[in-house]
């Protein structure tokens, strides 16, 4: 079995035909803990949407679904948590924010996280 990755969910919605919606329960159902954070709070089955931004702790994954306009106001936060990685989902590419990545120590990658679920890439 593969390790547990805690990951937040930036841009989560409760709309089940977006990425983000889908995004969570595919990494539920690979048992991966997630922390879904949206504009409006809400539900994706049992997971609660937030809309503030918790202190948390041993976070792997930050995915992105949003686009660059809408990641600054997130900048110092998920700096803040101090993930393993960022995975800027198609859409949400952002060298501004992938080079404060790097800068902090965090690894970039654009990918499509439910790809990456879906190839055991995770």
């Amino acid at each position: 079995m593969t390790p547990q990755k805690k990951t937040v969910v930036l841009g989560a919605s409760e709309n089940p035909s977006r990425y983000s919606y889908l995004a969570v329960n595919k990494l539920l159902a690979h048992q991966h803990p997630v922390v879904a954070i949206g504009k409006k709070e809400g539900n994706i089955n049992t997971t609660p949407i937030i809309n503030n931004l918790p202190a948390l702790t041993d976070i792997d994954t930050v995915t992105v679904y949003l686009n660059p306009i809408h990641q600054k106001a997130y900048y110092d936060y998920i700096l803040s948590l101090h993930p393993k990685r960022i995975i800027f989902n198609p859409g949400a590419e952002n060298d501004e924010l992938a080079t404060l990545a790097v800068n902090n120590g965090i690894e970039p990658v654009e990918a499509c996280t439910l790809v990456l679920l879906s190839t055991g890439q995770y």
